[in-house]
């Protein structure tokens, strides 16, 4: 087999650059400069380095030429760096003291050096390009949904395969009891993107409210096209969240909308997020009434509101009030955090019409 010939590496490597510009978006001459940097290290590093050299790259041929700088002085106390005026003045007529000289200097096997470090750089370069275009795409994407696949967990940490790179779920991202396994694929919200010297770090989340946001944009047309809106959000991860939805247009029922025909939108949520609790709610303007449809499944007979403490009270038939608490006070903490109400419960039995507030 025939070896290479130098002209098949400058010819290889103008079709590498044109590559790079042209799927890559990396401007030519600044890959041009690139080498010529990373040139000048290598005739250093295999020839002198007590030289002060410049190294040219045609930008037609992918010739390679090394000229060595000197300056003109009155007397030469360095040959490798200065260069007296009679002699500068027979290579250049008309130089001054302090002018810089360059004479060609370049080695008869400098080509292969040239091809390989030539060859290096553009590999370092198309990394730094995918870098770049991987970190513009997700940084872009924080706060979206995306689907991946669990690659392996280590140490509590889990990578998710993303097809373009790899991303992290970190403990305080994961729902609590919820087991991912290798291969299976999962939906997760992009927390955060950051730049590293490893290059672009994706974190992901399973427990950030906005996943579920998302999954309902998702799933739920009148969310992604804005006939319904969603109002308020509250989570524990893994247990229960309660949604509240709204639409604006009276003949459009948003809770309907968003369970879907048969219960068909709401489950494939609930069956994304392993079993966890929905609970969607109607919002309304009404503050009572929104704490009242907010504290479902349990049903509420009457809510008082007191402005001035931001304080709700709700009263609920005796046999509602654990309903209404829900598991170690889960489902009023919840209804508490999604008005932005302070929810006191009270059993029918316990309350005097009339001196609910007494």
């Amino acid at each position: 087999m025939r070896e290479k010939s130098a002209k098949d590496d400058k010819a290889e490597l103008m079709s590498a650059l044109d590559d790079l510009e042209r799927e890559k978006g990396v401007d030519k001459e600044v890959l041009f400069q690139a080498i010529e940097s990373a040139l000048i290290s290598a005739y250093r590093r295999n020839f002198g380095s007590a030289q002060n050299v410049r190294v040219h790259l045609n930008r037609e041929t992918a010739a390679t030429e090394v000229y060595a700088q000197k300056t003109v002085v009155p007397t030469v106390e360095d040959h490798r760096l200065q260069v007296s005026v009679a002699e500068a003045q027979e290579a250049r007529p008309g130089s001054l003291e302090g002018d810089i000289i360059e004479y060609e200097i370049t080695p008869k096997n400098f080509g292969r050096i040239a091809a390989q470090t030539a060859k290096q750089v553009i590999v370092q370069r198309i990394r730094e390009a995918e870098r770049g275009m991987i970190y513009d795409e997700y940084s872009g994407r924080e706060g979206d949904i995306v689907t991946g696949k669990v690659q392996r967990v280590e140490r509590g940490l889990v990578f998710i395969d993303l097809g373009r790179t790899e991303a992290i779920l970190m403990p305080s991202e994961q729902v609590p009891g919820e087991m991912l396994r290798p291969n299976e694929r999962v939906k997760l919200y992009v927390a955060e993107v950051r730049k590293t010297t490893k290059g672009p770090q994706v974190y992901l989340s399973r427990s950030h409210p906005g996943l579920i946001r998302r999954l309902f944009e998702l799933e739920v047309p009148e969310i992604h096209d804005g006939v319904v809106e969603i109002r308020g959000l509250a989570r524990e991860p893994g247990a229960r969240t309660k949604i509240a939805v709204w639409a604006e247009d009276e003949n459009v029922d948003p809770v309907g909308a968003c369970v879907g025909a048969k219960g068909l939108r709401v489950q494939a949520i609930v069956n994304e997020l392993r079993g966890e609790k929905l609970d969607i709610i109607a919002w309304d303007p009404n503050p009572a009434v929104f704490v009242s449809n907010a504290l479902s499944p349990a049903r509420v007979i009457e809510v008082e509101i007191d402005d001035k403490t931001h304080s709700a009270r709700a009263i609920v038939p005796d046999n509602q009030l654990s309903l209404g608490i829900g598991k170690e006070g889960q489902n009023a903490r919840l209804a508490a955090k999604l008005t932005g109400w302070r929810v006191d419960l009270r059993p029918e039995s316990q309350t005097e019409r009339g001196g609910f507030w007494a």
